[in-house]
This record gives C-alpha cells, structure tokens and sequence, in this order.
C-alpha cells in the first residue's frame, strides 16, 4: 500500500520536509509518523535517475535539526556525486578490507565476491553522504573518561542526524543506507575525500531512488523493553 510519504517532491528553494505545515501546530499526526518510521527500509539498489541537489539540501536541513550534546552541533557532512571520486573512495576502502578478511583466514574466492558486492553498492548509488563527527566544539576535560564521555556524546548527536536523514529521504520518496565502513578506516576516507583533519568520517549513507523493495520484521517490544 503507497503511504503519503512515498515519491513526495521536495518544495523549491525550502529547508522544510514536503509535509511541513510551519503555521500548524501539529505537524503530523502521531501514526502518521509511525507509518513512515515503520515502513523506512534500508536500501541498497537504486535506480540511474539522479538526486537533485536542492533535495539533498533539504534533507540534510533535516538532518541538522536533531538534538546534540549541547547542542553543540558536532556533525560535518561530505556529499559525494563525482563517479571518479566514488570509485577511488569505493577502491581504497576495498583494499584495507581484502587485507583484513585475508588476515581472518577467508577464502580468496569469497573475499573477492564481498568486496565486489561491497564496491558496487557505493558506485551504484547516485549520491553518497558522508557523515563525520568533530570534537572542535565540544568540552575538553583533564581526565580520560571524561573526554571520552564527550566523544560519545558527539559520536551520539551525528547517529541522531543520520536518522533524521534517513527518514527524510523515505519521506521524500527515495531510498538510503546507512554503511559504517568508514569506522574501519577513517584515514583513508579522510585523505580520498580530502576532509579537514577534524572531520572523523562515522557512515556512509548511500541516496537514490529505490531499484528494489524490502520487508523486514522486529522484535517484540517484550524482548527490547523492561518497565521500572
């Protein structure tokens, strides 16, 4: 069944989702959101239709209004649509993680399949949006726990822009995928894209139009969820 949220036009020129009424109190109704958080998927094949930029833009507008450690607003982002960037991006992740699956003992043969399947989700999605996190804003403490703390927090507010994100993309229609490769080499990520030596690359999230349609199930509430 075709929800409202599904193949939505983002508006000209605006910051605010398709359904944002900014003169109404209520912006949607509660199973409204509900419907669009239950029915996000995470998408991995994708049409050769392109993304538009000012629909990128607006769901990164999204994506910036989640709620941060004090509300500092840690997170950065890399929007990558250059193909010959994607393939050097998609290459040198590749080769850290052939070397790591070798070193696990895997055979050459599945190895190679992997990293195929691997490389052809990135280059395949028109618009890849790296998300990275910056400390250069955030509290500096005299003890290690602390400051790790902070960095938790940070890594916690960029996770939260991400889901806004990945909503926003569902409720504009198209599809996302939420990678977090980056984790396993964030030099290399850094130095492909040529980010600032702060940014430390966190995800990847793949952005198209869906080539494919997924169902998923979750657990039970009674598994995830204890009362006190």
């Amino acid at each position: 069944m075709q929800t409202r949220w599904e193949n939505a036009a983002a508006p000209e020129n605006s910051t605010l989702l398709p359904h944002v009424n900014a003169g109404s109190k209520r912006i949607c109704s509660l199973t409204e959101f509900t419907e669009l958080a239950r029915t996000r998927r995470s998408i991995r094949r994708y049409t050769a239709d392109p993304v538009d930029d000012e629909l990128v833009k607006t769901l990164l507008s999204a994506a910036i209004w989640a709620p941060s450690a004090h509300n500092r607003q840690p997170w950065r982002f890399c929007v990558v649509r250059s193909e010959a960037v994607k393939e050097r991006l998609s290459a040198s992740m590749a080769e850290a993680w052939q070397h790591d699956l070798a070193r696990d003992g895997l055979d050459p043969a599945h190895i190679e399949r992997r990293i195929a399947i691997s490389r052809a989700r990135l280059i395949g999605a028109p618009v890849l949006i790296v998300p990275c996190v910056s400390m250069e804003e955030m509290d500096v403490y005299p003890d290690a726990a602390r400051n790790h703390a902070e960095w938790v927090m940070a890594v916690q507010s960029v996770a939260l822009a991400c889901q806004n994100l990945l909503l926003a993309a569902h409720a504009a229609g198209l599809g996302a995928c939420w990678m977090c490769a980056p984790l396993f080499v964030p030099a290399r990520v850094r130095n492909v894209l040529d980010l600032p030596e702060s940014w430390e690359p966190q995800a990847i999230v793949t952005l198209g139009h869906p080539a494919e349609s997924r169902e998923k199930a979750r657990r039970p509430l009674t598994e995830c969820v204890v009362w006190r």
